[in-house]
């Protein structure tokens, strides 16, 4: 189980470095793959809708220039037919109208009309003729400017009515960009459409405005200008009519007067477009250039298709970080495992090594104790006796380094389990304990206790602790950061004679214990007690550190 865990984490050393690598790097690719694909879709799709405008204004040109050439082609029919007339009237318009009219393709237009080439001195005589006629009170307007070389003035309209009739006398020499037309219509001999105007039949309500196409007319015989066949439009109409023939929906069509200027704008059908996409077509109307404007239909910021990609791409995307996530949970808990599992190898491999060292040591204190025993004692009952107490002494320290898990043990705790069997027999007061919070290590836990074990048995043989008012106070006091100094003090007890044989607990104390804490030990007999004092190192607790906190799994 180890090495499989082991060989799986060793895989993923990477995590250990970036952790949260694999969610962020699994999300970043997902919306970038997500936002790469609707990159690609809102491309193809605005080619798409560039494609279907251009096709669009496409057809809604040839929609135009089939109006437009449809007009010209009957101006130039009824040019053609009144060359051949000695005069014009009234009823030869009715009658041309009348035609007209039967024609399906023949719309858009506001009709069709007549305006006589004239000079000045004969603007009388024309008005007279044409008062006598039908419309008592005509007259040419605006009156012509002094030098004004020729004068057209609408004369007829094909069944004109009232709207239609406010164009009647109208010089359309007078206007410029009228004048302009007719004066190109002249020299070229062909039909040629106005820029942008405001049709007199219009003067007086709001409209769109219109432009005019006109078409010279000359006598047969004498090639003499006679007049001029005019078509005006409303631009709106005119834009309207050719939508009829190529029905388009949702999309913004304008027609310009050769540029997409404010100022040009002649018409405009169809809902607001977007300017983006938008197709300019260049179109010629009764041989003027236009411009024909389509703009798509108003979208959103992304089409559908994008919208539900980019819904359904963040939703993978945080769902295959939250995987990601788990995963490399699952490698931090695998690398947490795989280190416990080896601290709790190296912590059994020294715990061993450790045990045995300490089964060793203990041991031989064990038959150091018995050889010194044998060789102190007489009898069997006596080395028995000596030899209980002693081991005994060695077990109730192993029992306070066994509570410590075989860590660091308090001095205070050593003490007081050595002397407690004095302490609770002989009343208050006659053990004193005092001292900072040490803590010892094993070893020397083991060895102290042995001390003030034998200690404590002469006491209560011979000393302060076998007899009435007897005292024994322990002080101990640190000196520097590695070392701390205990001192076994006597007091009450009999008087100690200064020529007192040495016994096997003075042997072991100089001998076991001073070898064992590396330290001499100061052990004198003086008449009013005896005094000890041992010097203890205390230890840095880094050996016992991995025997702390690891008593449960991470």
């Amino acid at each position: 189980m180890d090495r499989m865990i082991a060989a799986r984490v060793d895989s993923q050393r990477w995590y250990e470095r970036m952790p949260r690598a694999l969610p962020f790097g699994v999300f970043t690719l997902a919306i970038a793959a997500t936002l790469l694909f609707v990159t690609y879709n809102e491309y193809r799709e605005a080619e798409r809708r560039e494609s279907q405008t251009h096709a669009v204004a496409s057809v809604v040109a040839s929609a135009l220039g089939r109006r437009a050439n449809t007009h010209t082609a009957y101006l130039r029919a009824v040019a053609i037919l009144l060359s051949s007339r000695a005069d014009v009237r009234q009823r030869d318009f009715n009658a041309i109208a009348s035609e007209l009219s039967t024609d399906d393709e023949y719309r858009g237009s506001e009709g069709i009309s007549w305006a006589k080439a004239l000079r000045r001195e004969d603007i009388p005589a024309f008005e007279a003729s044409r008062r006598a006629e039908d419309f008592p009170d005509y007259a040419v307007h605006p009156t012509p400017a002094p030098g004004q070389r020729l004068i057209v003035p609408v004369a007829y309209i094909g069944h004109p009515t009232a709207r239609l009739r406010l164009a009647y006398g109208y010089d359309t020499y007078s206007e410029a960009m009228r004048r302009a037309a007719l004066d190109r219509a002249l020299r070229e001999r062909r039909p040629i459409a106005t820029g942008r105007v405001r049709l007199e039949i219009d003067k007086d309500r709001p409209s769109w405005p219109g432009f005019l196409i006109y078409m010279p007319v000359f006598d047969r015989q004498t090639h003499a200008l006679r007049g001029f066949l005019g078509a005006p439009f409303n631009a709106g109409a005119f834009l309207d009519s050719a939508l009829e023939m190529a029905p388009v929906h949702d999309y913004a069509i304008a027609l310009y007067d050769g540029r997409a200027e404010p100022s040009l704008l002649f018409a405009r059908a169809g809902p607001p477009g977007q300017t983006a996409g938008s197709t300019r077509l260049p179109i010629i109307v009764a041989h003027r250039p236009m411009l024909l404007v389509v703009s798509p239909p108003l979208t959103s910021a992304l089409g559908p298709l994008s919208v539900i990609a980019l819904a359904l791409g963040s939703t993978v995307a945080v769902l295959l970080a939250a995987v990601a996530w788990m995963v490399a949970r699952q490698a931090a808990e695998d690398r947490a495992a795989l280190a416990w599992l080896r601290e709790q190898a190296s912590i059994r491999g020294t715990l061993s090594r450790e045990l045995s060292h300490r089964v060793k040591n203990t041991l031989a204190n064990v038959l150091s104790i018995i050889a010194l025993t044998r060789r102190r004692t007489s009898g069997l009952d006596d080395f028995a006796n000596a030899l209980d107490g002693r081991i005994r002494a060695l077990s109730a320290t192993h029992d306070l380094l066994i509570a410590s898990n075989w860590g660091p043990t308090p001095l205070r705790a050593v003490i007081a389990a050595e002397l407690a069997p004095y302490s609770r027999g002989f009343g208050d007061g006659v053990v004193a304990l005092e001292g900072p919070d040490v803590d010892l290590a094993p070893n020397d836990a083991l060895s102290l206790g042995l001390a003030l074990h034998e200690l404590a048995t002469n006491a209560s043989k011979y000393g302060a602790l076998s007899a009435e008012g007897g005292r024994v106070r322990v002080d101990w006091s640190l000196e520097g950061t590695d070392k701390v100094r205990v001192q076994w003090a006597e007091s009450g007890g009999p008087a100690v004679s200064p020529t007192r044989p040495r016994g096997f607990g003075t042997e072991l104390i100089e001998r076991i214990v001073a070898h064992e804490l590396g330290e001499p030990v100061d052990l004198a007999f003086a008449e009013q007690g005896v005094r000890c004092t041992l010097a203890l190192p205390v230890r840095a607790p880094a050996a016992f550190r991995i025997r702390a906190g690891t008593t449960s799994k991470p």
